[in-house]
């Protein structure tokens, strides 16, 4: 637990807005519309697990990213904890009038273990590594560590009426800083931190909405998130 507690208190550190340049409106409020899906296999320890994401830069219409991403999940007798090895397919479009988009295929492999505090707060530590083939680079890798946080405040259990408060922060690390073309990157790729209601709609379907703030080195953008979560 002091284990946990400490990843806790790293992930949320991380957190701390930027000021960014002119090229993409950091006061004009974007949206990203998602679905998310999970499932095992009857009673094995196999699974499946995906998501649809709509990213917009503004409320709707100028595309941000629309990503397409599953994977297979593995979850060992005994332990708490699920593996997934997956794939993702992401089309990324350009800020204001400027229709071009960059295409992106993603093999991520992933680690998600749940750490329960008391009676009400339910976290979920995950840690990712990508394979990133973008259009015109270089293979690129990627590390990302995302501690969610959920609170119910009508109940002490995740069950159905239950409204919580849900909290993230995820970390982007790069792992290498030259992706071709005499291009660089740094090694710090962005930061993620999210605060929203959730609302258990029924057994296995959830339904959020919050803010989400996302900051790289050179801007810092607010994000409207609705999302659904559903078990299968």
């Amino acid at each position: 637990m002091k284990k946990s507690f400490f990843l806790l208190v790293f992930s949320i550190s991380f957190f701390s807005p930027k000021n960014g340049n002119a090229q993409i409106n950091e006061d004009e409020m974007g949206a990203w519309y998602m679905y998310f899906f999970n499932t095992t296999f009857k009673e094995s320890s196999w699974g499946v697990q995906g998501d649809i994401q709509y990213r917009n830069w503004d409320i709707a219409g100028d595309l941000e990213q629309l990503l397409l991403r599953g994977g297979v999940t593995y979850k060992p007798e005994n332990v708490d904890i699920k593996l997934t090895l997956g794939y993702g397919n992401v089309t990324t479009g350009s800020f204001g009038s400027d229709n071009s988009t960059v295409a992106e295929s993603r093999i991520y492999e992933e680690a998600l273990f749940p750490v329960q505090f008391g009676n009400r707060f339910y976290t979920n530590h995950r840690f990712r590594f990508e394979q990133r083939f973008v259009e015109n680079q270089e293979i690129r890798t990627r590390y990302r560590y995302n501690l969610f946080l959920n609170i119910p405040l009508n109940k002490t259990a995740m069950k159905k009426n239950v409204i919580y408060l849900a909290l993230y922060n995820e970390l982007f690390i790069n792992g290498q800083r030259n992706i071709g073309n005499d291009n660089n990157v740094e090694i710090f790729d962005r930061n993620r931190f999210y605060t929203a209601l959730g609302y258990v709609l029924d057994k296995g379907l959830r339904i959020q909405l919050g803010i989400m703030n996302q900051t790289t080195d050179n801007w810092s953008k607010n994000q409207l998130q609705l999302s659904f979560h559903q078990k299968i």
